[in-house]
Parts: structure tokens; C-alpha cells; sequence
């Protein structure tokens, strides 16, 4: 049985926000989706579900689509800017404290 994915209201919200992204990307390129899914070599519906933001589309149709759009250097900015990484890292890296070394006085 295949097992079905689920995705959270914000993934949603936020793939349906990229959609909207790559079709004014389109419109503003005066390309149709016909032309843009024979750039890209995916299938009109691909295309369509992709400016939907439908969460079944493939990372590579996505790539494929964007180049045809000359925008493929936009994939390099996913994840970029991560903070709360940082951060993690940042914690494990501080030096470890220690007590200062005490000085014996001879009397």
C-alpha cells in the first residue's frame, strides 16, 4: 500500500505562494504555459500544477521550469539564510569555561 503524504497548512500556504511567483514570472515574460512547458519538456499539467503550488510536484520539474524562465539561479537561494542553523553550530562551537589557574605563592 502506498503510503500517502501530508502536508502542513504552512507548507501549503507556502508552495501556493511560489506558484503564484513562477506564473507572474511567466506573465511578465509574456510566455504562455504551453511555451513554457515545451521549454521546460514537461507536460502542460505539470506546468499548471507547478503556478498552483500542488505539493506533488517534482523539485526537478520546478528546476525545470524556473530555468525555462532563465530564473534556475533562484533554486541556489532555497535554504541560504539559515539563522537558527547557525546558531545550533554556533552554540557547539563555543569554547568550553574553565576556572582561571591560580598562582601558588612561596612563603
Amino acid at each position: 500500500m502506498k503510503k500517502s503524504n501530508t502536508f502542513s497548512p504552512l507548507t501549503k500556504r507556502l508552495l501556493a505562494h511560489m506558484g503564484e511567483n513562477i506564473k507572474l514570472a511567466r506573465l511578465r515574460r509574456d510566455l504562455s504555459l504551453k511555451a513554457v512547458a515545451e521549454r521546460a519538456g514537461l507536460a502542460l499539467n505539470t506546468v499548471v500544477a507547478i503556478e498552483k503550488g500542488a505539493p506533488g510536484a517534482s523539485i526537478g520539474a520546478i528546476a525545470n521550469v524556473l530555468q525555462s524562465l532563465n530564473l534556475a539561479e533562484d533554486i541556489s537561494l532555497l535554504a541560504k539564510d539559515d539563522i537558527l542553523g547557525r546558531k545550533l553550530q554556533d552554540l557547539k562551537m563555543q569554547p568550553k569555561q574553565r576556572a582561571s589557574k591560580k598562582v601558588l605563592l612561596n612563603e
